[in-house]
């Protein structure tokens, strides 16, 4: 590999730059938020804390030479080059965002402020960057793989996610499907499904599953409870669970939580007559429409993330 390649940063907007988008001047915006009662220093110390960080990232890449930048707003319409290196600087959910766009690019997390978020997928700081970046341009770099879930539509359109798909109403609302596991078949009516990759099933899977272990628990009137263990990021298995199944005379909740692969994949069929949906890592906006007759396949990607550690 060349050191010559393409360095991409991709950022994020504060919450500050939200607020000057919406009222255009820091006085507009200062008196938004303290008439809510809440502190504008907050505000501006974390956008000042971000802008300092971007700054000590961009001088690297400065000397580096070649280098773009963008906001994560305009990844959908981005176009990756085979050899790009890319840097994401903000909070774990950009490199989820971030991600599923790659096919096998190196992506660096980089942790704008350590006092504040917890970086489990930001292993280093902006000072680091001079020194880590020749290595990762240089493929020497030590990275781990994670597996993506990927939803796929006989259409041909498909989604990928690196932490969460959910399948099931856009509001709330029931959703009616059919469920295919292991051979087996079950009409369900629930508040949706959530299908969770090694990555994300120490995120929003734990909530499900860890809501669940406690009610039953509590039913069970202080038996042993049961320990929840996430799957390891590359694991070659994805985890599927039911939110709030709901069993009646048509509709059953026996297939509510399980695991399965790329060659035993999950598929449920669509019984909404409109509302359904598809979206991935939290971000409802970018969804597919999944409304009645539509079947989803969901397995395993083939592609898989690489993160620089």
């Amino acid at each position: 590999m060349t050191l010559d390649r393409r360095v991409v940063l991709v950022t994020r907007r504060t919450r500050l730059d939200g607020l000057l988008e919406r009222f255009h001047t820091v006085e507009g915006a200062r008196f938004y938020v303290e008439r809510l009662g809440a502190d504008f220093g907050e505000y501006e110390r974390e956008h000042r804390v971000y802008q300092a960080a971007r700054g000590l990232v961009q001088e690297t890449l400065v000397r580096h030479g070649r280098w773009h930048t963008i906001d994560r707003r305009y990844l959908p319409s981005f176009l990756f080059g085979a050899d790009d290196v890319v840097i994401a600087l903000g909070q774990d959910g950009l490199v989820a965002n971030i991600m599923k766009y790659l096919d096998g690019h190196p992506l660096v997390g980089v942790n704008p402020d350590a006092s504040t978020f917890d970086g489990v997928l930001l292993p280093f700081a902006p000072d680091g960057i001079s020194t880590l970046l020749p290595e990762v341009l240089r493929d020497a770099r030590q990275d781990r793989r994670i597996t993506m879930a990927e939803a796929s539509l006989p259409d041909g359109q498909r989604m990928l996610a690196v932490n969460d798909l959910f399948i099931g109403p856009r509001s709330h609302t029931s959703a009616r499907y059919e469920l295919h596991w292991k051979k087996k078949t079950e009409t369900q009516s629930s508040s949706g499904v959530i299908v969770s990759t090694g990555l994300g099933s120490t995120g929003w899977m734990t909530s499900v599953v860890t809501g669940s272990l406690g009610i039953a628990t509590a039913w069970a009137k202080g038996g042993r409870a049961v320990q929840y263990e996430p799957m390891a990021w590359d694991s070659g298995k994805l985890r599927f669970a039911v939110r709030e199944p709901f069993p009646s005379r048509v509709t059953g909740a026996h297939l509510v939580y399980g695991e399965f692969d790329a060659s035993n994949p999950l598929t449920l069929r669509s019984q909404m007559a409109e509302g359904g949906v598809i979206f991935s890592d939290g971000i409802e906006d970018d969804r597919i429409s999944l409304d009645a007759g539509v079947t989803v396949t969901i397995r395993p990607a083939s592609r898989a993330g690489r993160l620089i550690v």
